[in-house]
């Protein structure tokens, strides 16, 4: 298991805009960005990235969460697998702890 120690330097240092900027084309608008929702067929906007509070949401199909479940249900990793690879793509050593 992943140590609660890594956990928190993960979401720490995850940037959202970075991250689901990767998967989705977003662009600025006012504090947040906005763009096509991965998640359904969509032909406008609908997809609204806030930096701030570090959440994604749509309008469209209702979807929302955080970098963590964005990654969860776009790239249908699990819980571990999003945690390794957002710590892999912030160079975090990955420290495991067993219960």
């Amino acid at each position: 298991m992943i140590s609660p120690n890594t956990i928190q330097q993960i979401t720490s240092r995850t940037d959202i805009i970075d991250v689901v900027g990767e998967f989705v084309a977003l662009t600025k608008q006012g504090t947040n960005y906005v763009g096509v929702c991965p998640f359904h067929t969509d032909n406008e906007a609908s997809f609204t990235v806030s930096p701030v509070k570090e959440m994604y949401n749509c309008f469209g199909c209702r979807k929302s969460g955080n970098t963590i479940t964005f990654l969860m249900e776009y790239k249908k990793y699990d819980y571990v697998q999003t945690l390794r690879w957002l710590a892999s793509r912030y160079n975090i050593e990955v420290e495991e702890k067993g219960f």
